[in-house]
């Protein structure tokens, strides 16, 4: 099972750049960065997790910016987002910065897909709540329509479309590994079956119960059920945890560091080391 971490990156912390070498040298499988463009201060939206927003969530670096240059300084690791809200992106623009992305990393990079909780921040994107996962939905097969290998149309449903064009470079493959994030439910197990490589859970919790559903909308779509993949994300570990994941067929795990300065994170990862 790949090890893997994220962080919630920002000028308080340690550098892309630093980590990103420290990761590849020290054996870990990837990085993945979440994203906050702003957290408006008048906001009605509970923090998920309960109590006050950390504050690390209104400092976040872009990711795209922070993983091309954890791409210029190493040759292995894998690269994501963790997640990417896409709803809030114009699509012809990120569909550029992914397949961009994508070709300077040596095909590398994985898509984490999610819809957010944050109604302001969405707001100011002019996002209507109510419609995000429509509007996520239809994003994403405009910028498949982009990575087409043939200049390919697509009608956009919620005033984005594109005429066929050229646009290049392709993400490896034909598009890069696609992973939606999200609390399990049937209408987030058939976009995912619809769309995607995969779920990405949040601390992993409850996929005992929840995988035998993916698994049955995923053959639904007439899917085959070797190819789903679950990526449990902003992991806690234990030892007795991870052999769970493993024995639940999660061929990789995202870990958890904190958001914090050079030296404490630098001791996590000493302490992830028994995972490797």
């Amino acid at each position: 099972m790949r090890i893997s971490t994220t962080i919630f990156l920002t000028d308080e912390t340690i550098s892309p750049v630093r980590l990103a070498r420290e990761l590849e040298q020290r054996g870990f499988g990837g990085l993945y960065l979440p994203e906050h463009t702003h957290i408006p201060v008048a906001r009605d939206t509970d923090y998920p997790a309960g109590g006050a927003l950390p504050r690390e969530y209104g400092r976040t670096l872009d990711p795209f910016v922070a993983l091309g240059q954890a791409a210029a300084v190493t040759e292995r690791l894998a690269l994501g987002t963790g997640i990417t809200l896409i709803a809030q992106h114009d699509p012809i623009a990120l569909a550029k910065q992914i397949a961009t992305l994508d070709h300077v990393s040596g095909g590398r990079f994985t898509l984490g897909l999610g819809f957010g909780w944050n109604k302001e921040e969405a707001a100011d994107h002019g996002v209507d709540w109510s419609t995000r996962r429509d509007l996520g939905r239809d994003r994403l097969n405009l910028m498949r329509a982009l990575w087409a290998p043939e200049p390919t149309a697509y009608e956009g449903e919620f005033g984005h479309s594109v005429r066929p064009s050229q646009a290049w470079p392709k993400p490896a493959g034909g598009a890069p590994r696609i992973l939606l994030g999200g609390a399990a439910g049937p209408k987030l197990f058939a976009q995912i079956a619809a769309q995607t490589d995969g779920w990405m859970p949040i601390g992993g919790r409850g996929l005992t119960e929840s995988l035998p559903v993916l698994k049955e909308a995923w053959e639904r779509a007439g899917r085959d059920p070797k190819t789903l993949e679950i990526v449990p994300y902003a992991v806690l570990p234990t030892p007795g945890k991870l052999a769970h994941y493993a024995e639940l067929g999660c061929e990789e795990v995202v870990l958890q560091l904190p958001p914090a300065g050079e030296a404490e994170v630098l001791r996590v990862l000493d302490g992830f080391a028994q995972y490797l």
